[in-house]
Order: structure tokens, then sequence, then C-alpha cells
């Protein structure tokens, strides 16, 4: 498919659940980051065109992540991930510039959808 998915989660298994996911989806390229430093690492690096991240995370939460992203790009799609479901959090992700919001749980289908937003 030619995309590059990052995905920031400090769960091992639910980056494991993510991948999964994306792989069923036709992505065939995707790394895991287990703390909000480490994602913005691999996102500075370069190449890839969709985050997916929780919004805890040591080091720096997803929503500190999604900010220093959007110093440096607009453009790539963020997802975030998170049991934060009430509308104050939904809303200050969206004014930082998180492209869609997926709440845990969630199912492979949910997900997906969500996918197929931002990668076809």
């Amino acid at each position: 498919m030619g995309h590059k998915v990052l995905v920031a989660d400090d769960s091992g298994t639910m980056r494991k659940i993510i991948r999964r996911a994306l792989a069923a989806s036709g992505v065939t390229e995707s790394m895991e980051a287990g703390d909000g430093a480490a994602a913005w690492d691999l996102f500075r690096a370069g190449g890839v065109s969709l985050v997916l991240t929780d919004w805890n995370l040591p080091h720096k939460t997803g929503l500190e992540l999604l900010k220093e992203i959007r110093q440096v790009d607009r453009i790539t799609p963020v997802i975030m991930i998170t049991t934060k479901a009430d509308k104050s959090c939904v809303m200050t992700a969206i004014e930082a510039g998180c492209n869609d919001y997926l709440v845990k749980p969630f199912t492979a289908d949910a997900l997906r959808q969500k996918l197929s937003r931002y990668i076809g």
C-alpha cells in the first residue's frame, strides 16, 4: 500500500492489536513506540504517513506528541486512541490538530473504519 504507520502506545498488547488490524487493512509497514519521546524520534526520522497515538504515554503524552508533530507537519493524519471519552478531551485533541479520535476499548472494525478515511 505504501503507507508507513507509526503506532504509539505504552501497552505492548495494544500495539500488537493495532498492528494486526493495520496488516489486515493492507498496511505492510508500521513501526511502534512504547512512549511519546520514542514516537517523536521515529516521526522525525521521516516517511510516516499516519500516526496512531495513545493519549497516556510516558515521557511525552500523546497530546504533547500531537502538538510537536503539528509544529513541523500540518498534513500527516494523527488519530488519538484513548480511554478519555469526555467532550473536553476530544475538543482539546481536535484543537491541537488531531484528525480523528478512537475510544478504547474499540473493535477491529472501528479501527479499520478510521484507517480507511486516511489510507484508503
